[in-house]
């Protein structure tokens, strides 16, 4: 659920780091400054071909770091579901799970050693993302012949034990949202104009089954959309002018293939919704800086990202405070992608809000971004978990490096 879109750390890690040496930003060619004597630079140093294998222009996509999304129903049984459940959102593609397969069951655990601190200090999205795998679960297990029963925070004494999934045998049900796990993935870059139906909105918030007590707030109209954009805006500001938050966003950025294959996981350029031009100039040139890197991440937020939303969602609960209600919403929010993917439809996490709102709090600081959001929302009873905005395409997302089920499962 990542909703950072930030050039990754590459050598050049900090501000002035490289001092003395022309260095050619990637953020410089993004804006479309100079990239004609960039190029002719980095190819007269010999840096480019280095860069074409350092980087995976030649294979982005493919190979074992995204072996998951093409295996995932390889596997007839509980494994097979966990394979599915990895290929589910999550922060900043963290993957903050953990899983315990048997026959009858599959267990779901928070790995505590994945999170996004400063980012996350309260484990809201950690939740979410996790809540999103289970859906993920229970999809896959009625497409393998099982009829699924989730029981969310099962245990008395451990707090990591987040959910079981039991099973029975049941008539195999292969579903279209289950059919559209493999090809969902958050689409970071421009939407067209093309607004989307109230009736496609209507069914997308209705995939509320059997969660209780969560739903999701559309905003639709010019002014609704104008100020939810300059609250997302202003939110991303403030999330780089806060030190430990930026480094704690930018610790996930994985920068070229190396660093890709000995994760398999964190955000990536390929996941940046960039036109295929712009990718690879960006992938063969040197990395931008942290600070270079969140002034681009601010400039598409106001340019892009809200610039062509054509409507922002907002999952809501009673109490996002309570770990069973973030489940809960996780859920929800995975139908809905599932559903938009189904539809044709382009959706990005936008989590700025939400990340200064738990940061304040986290620091008894006065809230600043709590009334604007409870302001923009008008739900009484309810209060936002995550948002998201929503679209049509104008190209379509990219994969994100996944660990495969095996590496997850103990």
């Amino acid at each position: 659920m990542a909703s950072q879109v930030v050039p990754p750390p590459g050598r050049t890690t900090e501000p002035g780091a490289g001092a003395g040496r022309a260095v050619v930003s990637r953020r410089s060619v993004l804006k479309g400054v100079g990239v004609g004597g960039a190029a002719v630079l980095v190819a007269g140093t010999g840096v480019v071909s280095y860069r074409v294998f350092d980087n995976g222009v030649l294979d982005s996509g493919s190979g074992e770091p995204y072996d998951a999304w093409v295996r995932w129903r390889e596997d007839a049984g509980p494994l097979g579901m966990v394979a599915a459940a990895v290929l589910a959102a999550n922060p900043h593609n963290i993957q903050p799970w953990l899983f315990r397969v048997d026959a009858t069951t599959v267990d779901l655990f928070v790995d505590a050693s994945r999170g996004i601190a400063s980012l996350d200090p309260f484990d809201r999205e950690r939740h979410v993302g996790l809540g999103c795998a289970v859906e993920n679960l229970v999809l896959a297990a009625a497409a393998r012949g099982y009829r699924p029963t989730v029981t969310l925070l099962p245990s008395t004494v451990d707090g990591t034990h987040v959910a079981r999934v039991a099973l029975e045998p049941g008539p195999a049900v292969r579903s279209p949202m289950y059919e559209a796990i493999g090809e969902r993935h958050t689409n970071r870059g421009p939407y067209t104009s093309r607004l989307v139906p109230d009736e496609v909105l209507d069914e997308l918030g209705a995939q509320t089954a059997g969660l209780d007590g969560v739903a999701v707030r559309w905003l639709t109209t010019p002014d609704q959309k104008a100020a939810f954009g300059k609250l997302i805006a202003d939110a991303t500001e403030a999330v780089i002018a806060d030190d430990q938050q930026s480094r704690d966003g930018f610790a996930w950025f994985r920068n070229n293939r190396d660093d890709i294959d000995a994760h398999m996981d964190g955000l990536t350029l390929d996941g940046q919704g960039l036109d295929r031009v712009t990718l690879v100039l960006a992938k063969v040139l040197p990395a931008s800086s942290r600070g270079a890197g969140d002034s681009f991440w601010l400039e598409q937020t106001r340019t892009v990202h809200t610039a062509t939303a054509a409507a922002y969602g907002v999952v809501t609960v009673a109490d996002p405070r309570l770990p069973v209600q973030r489940l809960t919403g996780g859920r929800l929010l995975e139908r809905i992608q599932l559903a938009a993917t189904v539809n044709g439809l382009a959706l990005q996490h936008m989590n700025q809000i939400t990340e200064r709102i738990d940061r304040e709090a986290s620091l008894g600081k006065p809230a600043t971004f709590a009334p604007r959001l409870d302001e923009a929302l008008t739900t009484p009873g309810q209060q936002a978990l995550v948002a998201f905005r929503i679209g049509y395409p104008v190209r379509s997302a990219r994969r994100s490096p996944r660990r495969p089920a095996a590496a997850v499962t103990r």
